[in-house]
């Protein structure tokens, strides 16, 4: 199954920022992507994603921070990137007829979409996290958790083994905590989710999880 693309115009309220969406017919459900820190919406790993996506038959919005559209290296801080991510799931709902919407980021998206869920800037069925950010690398005791305990939401941790910005007993123990939240190792998996020995592109990569991601997003209803 495939949908038909639109680039598209995302009014935020300090600026507009660019988006894909991708409509399926019949989809059951739409869902949000952000891109992680260092690269945007258009990176290999973010098409395949929603690739896989729209092959499962989920329609995808993905978007840009206003950094990423500006050009700038460093990402905005959360007061500057809740509000876009709260803007995307906005047009994402005015485009879904009516569909439930999700929210899916790798690294810092994902982190940045549960801290808007967290803050109430925005309200959405689940969060699917592909490599969640538990804490900088080599520095462990640094845990960006804490604002997780309070959701309620499903959640769906899509995570590598070899993640280096996610300790496996460190994160174990994270998801052990919240009661609606599942994790799934991709086993030998580094934080882009890549394979040692395993030559596969980012787009083949990011496309082998969408399945597990709609699978979830259907089991959730």
């Amino acid at each position: 199954m495939s949908g038909r693309s639109e680039r598209i115009s995302i009014p935020a309220p300090e600026g507009d920022v660019s988006g894909v969406v991708t409509l399926v017919d019949g989809a059951d459900a739409m869902v949000v992507v952000a891109h992680g820190a260092g690269a945007g919406m258009d990176h290999p790993f973010m098409v395949g994603f929603c690739d896989g996506l729209a092959a499962e038959g989920l329609s995808t919005l993905r978007f840009n921070f206003a950094y990423m559209d500006a050009g700038r290296r460093l990402p905005d801080r959360a007061p500057k990137a809740l509000p876009v991510w709260s803007a995307a799931v906005d047009e994402a709902r005015r485009r879904s007829d009516g569909t439930p919407i999700w929210a899916a980021g790798k690294s810092f998206g994902g982190r940045m979409a549960s801290m808007a869920v967290a803050e109430g800037a925005m309200d959405v069925a689940g969060l699917i996290f592909l490599g969640y950010p538990l804490h900088p690398a080599g520095k462990p005791e640094k845990l960006r958790d804490e604002h997780l305990y309070g959701l309620t939401l499903p959640m769906l941790f899509l995570q590598g083994t070899r993640d280096t910005l996610a300790l496996p007993e460190l994160l174990e123990s994270v998801v052990g905590r919240l009661p609606t939240a599942t994790l799934a190792w991709q086993d030998g998996a580094d934080h882009s989710f890549g394979v040692k020995g395993v030559k596969r592109t980012p787009h083949e990569i990011a496309e082998s999880l969408a399945a597990p991601a709609a699978a979830f997003v259907r089991s959730a209803g």
